[in-house]
Parts: C-alpha cells; sequence; structure tokens
C-alpha cells in the first residue's frame, strides 16, 4: 500500500507541475490572446469589447499569482478558456467533441496492435529455431517502415487507385450524427483504412520486443524447473514465461495509451480524421494558444492516468513490488 500512495503522491506533483507550467508558458510569451483575435478580425474593437474580450479570457487581473488562483479555480471547474479560431465556442466543447474520434479509432487499434503483438511474440519465442524465424525478416522491414509512408501508400493504393475505402473525414457528410445503424456503418467504413494502417504499422514493434523478452526468460532457471516439473507447455510460456517478459512491455502499453488521448497526429492529418491530433494540428496553425493550451494539459493527465494505471498493474504482475510494500 505504502508502495502505491508514494506513486500517487509523486503523479500528484507531476499534475501539479504540469499544470503550472500550462499556466505559465502563454503568459510568458509576447502578446495575449486579445491581440491574436483582433488580428484575426482585421479591425479594431472600442474598449468596451476589449475589456469584455480580456474578462472572457482572465486577463483582467494583472497580478500573476491571481491571475494563477483564477485559473485554477476555472479548471476546477472544467472551463479551459475560449477557443480563438472558433471563438466564442468553448475550449472543453471542442476537446469533448474531438476525443471519442481519436479514443475509437487510435485507442481500438492501439489495444488490438498490443494483443496481436504480444500473443505473436510469445509464440515466436516458443517456437524459436524452427521455421518461424523466417518471419522475422518481414517483422523488422514493418517495423521500420515509417508510418506516414506506409499511410499514404496505402492511400494511394486502396483509396485512390482501387477506390476501396474513403480517405478523407470521419463519416459521410449527407448523414446526420446519431445512433443510427447507417451512421454507425459509414462511421466504421472511413476508420476502416486508418484503423489498418495503425495496426500494420505498430504490430511488428509489440512482436519484436515481447519475443526478444520471452526468449531470455525461457532461459532462466525457473523456467527450466516448470520444464522439468512436467507442468503443461501452455501452463509454462503463459504463466512463467509470458507473465514475466510482458512486465516490461506494460510501461510502454501504458505510454502508448497516455498518447491516445493525445491522438496520432500523423493518422489524422493524412486522412482529415476530427480527433485530437487533427484539432490540435488546426490549433497549431491558427495560432489558437488557448485550444494548444487546454489539449496540452488533457494529454498530460492522460499520460499521467496511464502511468499510474501501469504502477497498479505492475502490482499484481510483479510478486517483488508486493514484497517491496512490507
Amino acid at each position: 500500500m505504502r508502495y502505491l500512495l508514494r506513486k500517487v503522491a509523486l503523479y500528484l506533483f507531476i499534475a501539479w507541475s504540469a499544470i503550472t507550467l500550462n499556466f505559465l508558458i502563454p503568459r510568458l510569451m509576447p502578446g495575449d490572446p486579445i491581440d491574436l483575435l483582433t488580428e484575426r478580425i482585421e479591425g479594431t474593437l472600442d474598449p468596451a469589447a476589449l475589456a469584455a474580450l480580456r474578462e472572457a479570457y482572465g486577463l483582467t487581473e494583472t497580478n500573476l499569482l491571481l491571475q494563477y488562483r483564477d485559473y485554477l479555480g476555472s479548471l476546477f471547474s472544467g472551463d479551459l478558456g475560449l477557443s480563438i479560431a472558433y471563438y466564442p465556442v468553448p475550449v472543453a466543447k471542442i476537446v469533448a467533441d474531438a476525443m471519442p474520434w481519436t479514443i475509437g479509432l487510435i485507442g481500438i487499434t492501439t489495444v488490438i496492435s498490443f494483443i496481436i503483438g504480444t500473443l505473436i511474440g510469445v509464440l515466436l519465442a516458443w517456437r524459436r529455431g524452427s521455421w518461424t524465424d523466417h518471419l522475422l525478416p518481414i517483422l523488422t522491414f514493418l517495423n521500420a517502415i515509417p508510418y506516414f509512408w506506409l499511410a499514404l501508400i496505402l492511400v494511394l493504393i486502396f483509396g485512390v487507385n482501387l477506390g476501396w475505402f474513403e480517405i478523407a473525414g470521419g463519416y459521410d457528410p449527407a448523414l446526420t450524427p446519431g445512433w443510427s445503424a447507417d451512421f454507425i456503418g459509414s462511421v466504421l467504413y472511413y476508420a476502416a483504412l486508418p484503423a489498418v494502417t495503425i495496426v500494420l504499422a505498430s504490430f511488428a514493434g509489440w512482436v519484436m520486443g515481447m519475443r526478444n523478452m520471452t526468449v531470455t526468460i525461457l532461459g532462466e532457471d525457473y523456467v527450466t524447473l516448470a520444464e522439468a516439473k512436467g507442468l503443461p507447455k501452455r501452463m509454462v510460456m503463459f504463466g512463467y514465461a509470458a507473465r514475466n517478459a510482458i512486465l516490461p512491455s506494460v510501461t510502454s502499453f501504458a505510454l502508448s495509451l497516455g498518447a491516445v488521448v493525445g491522438g496520432s497526429m500523423l493518422t489524422e492529418v493524412i486522412f482529415n480524421y476530427p480527433g485530437i491530433g487533427y484539432a490540435l494540428f488546426t490549433a497549431v496553425q491558427n495560432q489558437d494558444f488557448p485550444l494548444m493550451q487546454g489539449m496540452f494539459l488533457v494529454i498530460s493527465f492522460a499520460v499521467i492516468i496511464a502511468n499510474l494505471a501501469a504502477d497498479v498493474i505492475y502490482v499484481f504482475l510483479d510478486p517483488r513490488t508486493r514484497q517491496e510494500q512490507a
């Protein structure tokens, strides 16, 4: 229990640091959102309108500590500010609208590629020295291919030349978003090519990492002893070898899940997919600092939560962690 309490305290400090940096960086930069908004409308605003905008963006208070106090109050109430590019739409609404698309595509495909890669990696390690070793050069090649290159090739072949898949958007614009069968089918159809691209680009890395770690574990004395006892091969493979070999992958997987909230920017930009990554790309293009600030904060919290979840899982997978708590 002490182990988990120390981890929680550490991640609370990291979360506070992320919040504080997220507050300071935009305020230490030259200019402010009001200047950018005025430039976007290509005109001048009367003093009353400027005062109202400064109040809306929390810039009426000149004291930095008081601004920090107001910032924390707004943050804990769920207010991430107002977007400049989509003014007066709240940043929280933009993030909430984009989040389901990213989690639905990047999240599910990350889990699928991890499961497939882990299982194949264990099997390749168990059957090392057989014909399965001939698959390693293919996996190495897939792991080395730049993701954006693979995505563009698949778009060219299956989207442009063959016309089997749509190459842009998240659903048919002619449909009204909802839980209808037509809309859900359209979402799945538009997500098919990006999903295949993500799985192909990422599963090979999980296979290689899991295979190499499992081969190392299979040489340990306790695995040899388990085989000498005549335990079933499935129990030795999964209960002894895979359970210990997967520990390093848990951290990598947790970081991958944390990065899911940030979206795969290359994926969403190439396919014009309406997720967090595409929204962040648009925010950078439009110099929408409040939107970037809100997204960076959400991404930071996602990574922190994912790492905390990995530490909790470690407690159940690794007995040595439980011994440290005693």
